[in-house]
């Protein structure tokens, strides 16, 4: 099984840049990505042999998930329940008859901090919804989990420590 994942930081603007064409050529079982920027209506892709399932944010130009499978999937869940993020399209959950695929894209904490206190609420319900669907069968997950899990997965880390996404809160220090 071939699965890509990529935060396309603006799907419109990404077609332009050969989206369509990478797509083609990866034939991947399933593309998961974030951060689409768009609603339902701005944009129609003819991505043949695969279904296509969008969960938008309410506000314009802002976040957004998308998955596109060649398997159709036994049930999709947009969001999760008790994660006050559904009106950010943050969240697709697909069930296969041998996994679940969960494809997320996480809050970022801003530049100053101000929403650490609700990014960190918010990857204990994930970490609590993963370890539920696990107890069922096995769970793929994927995304953008804006967070720099070690030195080399950013830029210039020595003067980033501190920053969004890189905190030790948000590292599990």
């Amino acid at each position: 099984m071939k699965l890509i994942s990529w935060n396309v930081n603006g799907l419109r603007a990404c077609v332009k840049k050969g989206f369509l064409d990478y797509f083609g050529e990866q034939d991947a079982d399933i593309f998961c990505i974030q951060e689409t920027k768009l609603q339902s209506g701005q944009i129609e892709l003819e991505l043949e042999g695969y279904h296509q399932y969008w969960n938008y944010a309410l506000k314009k130009g802002y976040s957004g998930t998308a998955v596109f499978t060649k398997e159709k999937p036994l049930s999709v869940k947009y969001g999760v329940g008790d994660l006050d993020t559904e009106d950010e399209g943050r969240i697709l959950t697909l069930e296969f008859p041998q996994f679940y695929l969960v494809n997320v894209y996480a809050p970022n904490a801003q530049r100053d901090l101000a929403r650490l206190p609700f990014r960190m609420d918010w990857e204990a319900r994930m970490r609590d919804y993963l370890i539920q669907l696990n107890q069922v069968k096995p769970v793929i997950f994927c995304g953008d989990l804006n967070v720099a899990h070690q030195n080399i997965d950013i830029r210039n880390f020595k003067t980033n420590v501190g920053n969004s996404g890189f905190t030790d809160e948000e590292e599990g220090k």
